[in-house]
Protein backbone atom coordinates (compact mmCIF):
# COMPACT_ATOMS: atom_id res chain seq x y z
CA UNK A 1 0.00 0.00 0.00
CA UNK A 2 1.64 3.59 -0.74
CA UNK A 3 1.10 5.45 2.03
CA UNK A 4 1.30 9.55 1.94
CA UNK A 5 4.35 11.53 2.87
CA UNK A 6 4.14 12.87 6.17
CA UNK A 7 6.32 15.74 7.45
CA UNK A 8 6.59 16.11 11.52
CA UNK A 9 7.20 19.39 12.70
CA UNK A 10 9.29 19.14 16.50
CA UNK A 11 9.84 22.69 17.81
CA UNK A 12 12.42 23.00 20.47
CA UNK A 13 14.22 25.42 22.88
CA UNK A 14 16.61 24.27 25.48
CA UNK A 15 14.81 20.52 25.45
CA UNK A 16 18.10 18.18 26.31
CA UNK A 17 15.90 16.35 28.84
CA UNK A 18 13.21 15.79 27.01
CA UNK A 19 14.47 15.76 23.24
CA UNK A 20 15.84 12.17 22.46
CA UNK A 21 12.34 10.62 23.49
CA UNK A 22 10.11 12.75 21.16
CA UNK A 23 12.92 11.25 18.28
CA UNK A 24 13.08 7.79 19.02
CA UNK A 25 9.08 8.06 19.15
CA UNK A 26 8.99 9.31 15.73
CA UNK A 27 11.83 6.58 14.66
CA UNK A 28 10.04 3.87 16.17
CA UNK A 29 7.04 4.57 13.80
CA UNK A 30 6.52 1.77 11.69
CA UNK A 31 6.30 3.68 8.36
CA UNK A 32 9.27 4.71 6.09
CA UNK A 33 9.66 7.94 4.55
CA UNK A 34 8.99 10.39 7.72
CA UNK A 35 10.45 13.54 6.90
CA UNK A 36 11.39 14.95 10.50
CA UNK A 37 11.49 18.73 11.19
CA UNK A 38 12.70 20.30 13.50
CA UNK A 39 13.03 24.08 14.41
CA UNK A 40 15.25 25.13 17.17
CA UNK A 41 15.63 28.66 18.86
CA UNK A 42 19.31 28.48 19.24
CA UNK A 43 19.22 26.11 22.26
CA UNK A 44 22.06 26.39 24.36
CA UNK A 45 22.31 22.96 25.82
CA UNK A 46 22.72 19.86 23.75
CA UNK A 47 19.29 20.01 21.88
CA UNK A 48 20.83 20.34 18.24
CA UNK A 49 23.54 17.28 19.19
CA UNK A 50 21.17 14.93 20.38
CA UNK A 51 18.93 15.76 17.14
CA UNK A 52 21.48 15.67 14.78
CA UNK A 53 22.99 12.48 15.92
CA UNK A 54 19.93 10.33 17.14
CA UNK A 55 16.89 11.07 14.18
CA UNK A 56 16.86 8.16 11.35
CA UNK A 57 14.91 9.75 8.93
CA UNK A 58 15.13 12.59 6.48
CA UNK A 59 15.75 15.40 9.25
CA UNK A 60 15.88 19.00 8.20
CA UNK A 61 17.36 21.22 11.85
CA UNK A 62 17.12 24.58 11.69
CA UNK A 63 18.51 26.31 14.72
CA UNK A 64 18.15 29.99 14.94
CA UNK A 65 17.15 32.76 17.02
CA UNK A 66 13.12 33.37 16.16
CA UNK A 67 10.16 34.69 17.51
CA UNK A 68 9.06 32.22 19.90
CA UNK A 69 7.22 28.82 19.21
CA UNK A 70 4.14 30.05 17.01
CA UNK A 71 6.76 31.97 14.27
CA UNK A 72 9.14 28.66 14.36
CA UNK A 73 6.38 26.34 13.79
CA UNK A 74 5.00 28.65 10.75
CA UNK A 75 8.59 28.03 9.66
CA UNK A 76 8.26 24.58 9.58
CA UNK A 77 4.98 24.80 7.74
CA UNK A 78 6.68 26.71 5.05
CA UNK A 79 9.24 24.13 4.58
CA UNK A 80 7.39 20.96 4.76
CA UNK A 81 7.11 18.48 1.97
CA UNK A 82 4.51 16.16 3.40
CA UNK A 83 1.15 15.33 2.16
CA UNK A 84 0.05 15.25 5.59
CA UNK A 85 1.95 17.36 8.83
CA UNK A 86 2.11 16.04 12.54
CA UNK A 87 3.16 18.77 14.94
CA UNK A 88 5.07 16.64 17.89
CA UNK A 89 6.60 18.68 20.60
CA UNK A 90 9.89 18.35 22.11
CA UNK A 91 8.49 17.07 25.55
CA UNK A 92 5.88 15.13 23.71
CA UNK A 93 5.99 11.66 22.15
CA UNK A 94 3.06 9.37 20.24
CA UNK A 95 1.51 6.59 21.92
CA UNK A 96 3.01 3.93 19.71
CA UNK A 97 4.29 3.00 16.69
CA UNK A 98 1.55 2.94 14.52
CA UNK A 99 0.00 6.40 14.98
CA UNK A 100 1.47 7.69 11.85
CA UNK A 101 0.97 5.05 9.57
CA UNK A 102 -3.06 4.74 11.28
Amino acid sequence: MNYPKISVITVSFNSGETILETILSVNNQNLEGIEHIFIDGKSTDNTVELIEKNSKFKTVVISEKDGGMYYALNKGLDIAKGDIISILNSDDKYSNDSVLKN
